[in-house]
């Protein structure tokens, strides 16, 4: 049998369905479908339909929360051959992440944290409302690489300098790059705290390749 149409996948987490989403995914492994083209075809586009839709004004709270938990499960259920297609192959790099404290957006930061651990990278999701402290501690304790911080809003995007500065003085004893990114921010922005910048989470999968290179 041959792995389930990449529009259902994508209709699953559009729609919130939880237990479709997670359906699938196994459905699709079980078929020997490439976990990877699953979520960049698949469910990945349909989480960012998710949050079209909810900037439209189309989707309201409980609509991106749902989106947002079919995706997580698809993911989860995905996990087994995810790790699988990685076995005997070298890790690409640490990557700490969240989104900055005051800030609950969710969805892209998500996103980006799928494609990378779909990339071969070790991913540690702080989830959102992030202290600076707490990138700074995780960013020492895994030993990160990248230190990626998200922010959705103009108020908060001030907190990534307070973070790239805070990881700099942190003195932790090799290099960490941060990776910025979210709505508010651009490649300026990121240049003059420091930083890298990603607009999007495919963008995000290619610039933390280059960095750890």
């Amino acid at each position: 049998m041959p792995p389930p149409p990449c529009t259902e996948l994508a209709q699953a987490v559009v729609e919130g369905n939880v237990a479709a989403a997670r359906r699938l995914a196994r459905e699709w492994g079980e078929a020997g479908g490439e976990p990877l083209r699953a979520i960049e075809e698949g469910f990945a586009p349909g989480i960012r339909r998710v949050g079209e839709l909810w900037e439209e004004g189309e989707y309201f709270l409980p609509e991106l929360i749902q989106g947002a938990e079919a995706m997580k499960a698809a993911m989860e259920a995905l996990g087994p051959w995810m790790a699988a297609a990685h076995v005997g192959q070298p890790r690409k790099g640490c990557v700490v992440i969240g989104t900055i404290q005051g800030d609950l957006h969710d969805i892209g930061k998500s996103l980006v944290a799928t494609m990378l651990t779909a990339h071969g990278f070790e991913v540690h999701d702080l989830g959102s409302d992030v202290p600076v402290a707490a990138f700074v501690d995780a960013a020492r304790t895994r030993r990160a690489d990248i230190v990626a911080v998200s922010a959705l809003l103009t108020t908060t995007m001030g907190l990534q300098r307070e973070v790239a500065d805070a990881v700099r003085a942190a003195g932790l004893g090799w290099p960490v790059r941060i990776l910025v990114g979210g709505a508010p921010t651009g490649p300026a922005w990121a240049a003059e705290i420091g930083a890298h910048h990603a607009e999007n989470a495919l963008r995000a999968v290619a610039m933390a390749e280059s960095l750890v290179s």
